[in-house]
């Protein structure tokens, strides 16, 4: 693993022989100009690469004026800390107001019952209030809850943390979650039966109608993660394109995530988990009366949270509104357009399922030469993410790749990739030999104890 891992430690120190490096307190604080050139070199240095578009995700709008407008919303509300209420109503308010904002575009007001919800510090948390909430709703020994092979990790983590097993059931051809084998898995045990809107790996929507149908036939909770198309989704039904109903429209769904912090473009760190009922809503919530440090209670994990980024997201839904959204759904979901038809023109590849904006693409032949085309687009100055199962790589279209011949550039830089790929050896080093080993280890613990190395790297000065 030692040879596969050294381009990476390279890549995560760059700064290494041109800033500081610090591995404790240094003796005398430092000037204060000083340290704020080293964090601005730090920014100058990164900032290209996201803001020309090179990025799948990850930066979800970019504007500069945006993200100043943002930084000046945050500064204003930076103490604020959203438990102590007493202190800072100003965060009960955007809160509040980001809840019922968030609700009413995912369908609240056609609801029959009460939707509510809080913000959590993002996609991750969100999926793992919503579960926390329906197992402890069900009140069931030995908890299931029943997910395709495409959903979120976030599940997994849950159900490692709560002490649920996870069923997986398979994807059909489309890469969209089997109706008939999550029926198939349903038990007395099952609490939780959980659809994308969309996935994350192949960028399609499961059949939210059918399976939260099925989850109400049965008595069974569902959550539609929407957190990727929340912000996105509703808006591209506006423009005609074909988005079934997958929110609180459908009266099988009991919860909801959705992140502001992606196509909600608010700063990173908030997100939206929504409830069907008070009974659901309060059964995320943690409550403790014997405390002698008083009465205590948290609506998410963590006790203090940063006020600053619910400031943060509720100035830029505000500042957006429902037009800024649609110009925005407008220009991405073109964008979107332009690099699938590249990427369905393009000899040896093929787009796996039916995207709207989070395309997945793999190679025709030979599977694991998906990851050297990765490599070669890294090499252009891409950053993609690599999938598995099947190995493929996904380009997710954000704001960023709007801008004039951005899209453009993507499909010929993938051209051009897919042929040095197809008439050249393979390179040395980058995450070819990496992914192909995790897709071809029969080990899997061997794979996760190379992840966990990973990630002590992003701890290492």
């Amino acid at each position: 693993m030692s040879d596969p891992l050294a381009e990476i430690v390279a890549a995560l120190r760059p700064y290494r022989d041109r800033l500081p490096t610090f591995e404790r307190l240094p003796a005398h604080g430092r000037p204060r100009e000083e340290v704020l050139a080293d964090l601005e070199a730090m920014a100058d240095a990164e900032r290209p690469r996201w803001q020309d578009g090179y990025a799948s995700g990850a930066v979800y709008h970019g504007d500069p004026e945006h993200v100043e407008f943002l930084a000046r919303a945050y500064a204003l509300h930076s103490q604020s800390n959203p438990l102590h209420v007493d202190l800072w109503p100003s965060a009960t308010k955007v809160e509040a107001e980001i809840v019922a904002m968030t609700a009413a575009l995912l369908g609240a007001e056609e609801a029959d019952d009460e939707i509510g919800g809080v913000v959590s510090s993002g996609g991750t948390e969100s999926i793992l209030l919503a579960v926390k909430a329906h197992r402890d709703r069900a009140g069931v020994e030995h908890p299931q809850m029943v997910l395709p092979t495409s959903a979120h990790a976030a599940f997994d983590k849950a159900a490692s943390l709560f002490g649920l097993e996870a069923v997986a059931v398979p994807v059909g051809p489309d890469y969209r979650a089997d109706v008939a084998a999550t029926a198939a898995a349903i038990t007395d045990r099952t609490v939780l039966i959980v659809g994308s809107a969309p996935g994350y790996p192949h960028g399609v929507i499961d059949p939210i109608g059918e399976l939260s149908e099925l989850a109400r036939e049965r008595g069974v909770g569902f959550h539609t993660d929407a957190c990727l198309g929340g912000f996105l989704l509703p808006f591209a039904a506006r423009l005609g394109h074909s988005v079934e109903p997958f929110d609180f429209r459908l009266p099988g769904v009991g919860s909801m995530s959705a992140d502001t912090h992606k196509y909600g473009y608010a700063a990173k760190g908030t997100s939206v988990v929504l409830y069907r009922g008070s009974e659901l809503r309060h059964a995320g919530y943690f409550t403790f009366t014997e405390w002698p440090g008083g009465l205590y209670m948290t609506p998410t994990f963590p006790g203090s949270r940063p006020g600053g980024l619910s400031a943060a997201c509720w100035a830029a839904l505000t500042a957006i509104g429902e037009d800024g959204y649609l110009d925005a759904a407008r220009r991405i979901l073109a964008a979107a357009s332009t690099m699938r038809a590249g990427i369905e023109d393009i000899d040896d590849l093929r787009v796996l399922g039916d995207p709207l904006f989070c395309i997945a693409f793999a190679t025709e032949d030979d599977e694991l030469a998906i990851y050297r085309v990765m490599d070669a687009m890294s090499a252009r100055g891409w950053s993609l993410n690599g999938l598995h199962h099947p190995p493929a790589v996904h380009v997710c279209t954000t704001l960023r790749h709007t801008g004039p011949g951005i899209a453009e550039r993507f499909v010929a830089d993938l051209r051009a990739s897919v042929a040095a790929v197809r008439d050249e050896p393979p390179a040395e080093g980058g995450m070819a030999p990496v992914y192909g080993m995790a897709a071809q280890v029969p080990d899997r613990g061997a794979v996760a104890a190379m992840l966990a190395a990973f990630m002590d790297l992003w701890f290492k000065p």
